[in-house]
């Protein structure tokens, strides 16, 4: 998968892209580590019930330069996608999944554009 300027996940209304703003010290302190390569990966629970061995996690990986990232939802062991917009637990998941990218629209790392 390449890296992209603005991605929607399967059943999510909101487009997202990188802000302007975006800082690598930024993405340090929401938790990013910074990879071999010199990306930034995020990954995070979203399952709330049992966040340190989750049904499901989020994923982001933004590129060394700030320019490009990949987001999407993985099952807990990583292995595979998931959709949870139409999970069977999708109101926990959703709702969790819009708070860690609360924070990151706070925080000038993401901007949301509008879907039309």
């Amino acid at each position: 998968m390449e890296f992209e300027k603005s991605i929607q996940l399967q059943g999510d209304p909101d487009r997202y892209s990188l802000s302007p703003k975006i800082k690598r010290y930024t993405l340090i302190d929401l938790g990013f580590e910074e990879t071999k390569r010199g990306n930034f990966e995020y990954v995070g629970s979203v399952d709330t019930k049992n966040p340190f061995n989750p049904v499901a996690k989020l994923r982001i990986l933004i590129n060394s330069d700030l320019s490009g990232f990949k987001m999407e939802t993985i099952t807990g062991n990583g292995t595979r996608k998931i959709n949870i917009f139409n999970h069977q637990r999708s109101v926990e998941f959703v709702e969790q999944y819009h708070f860690i990218l609360k924070e990151m629209l706070q925080r000038d790392v993401f901007v949301k554009n509008d879907v039309k």
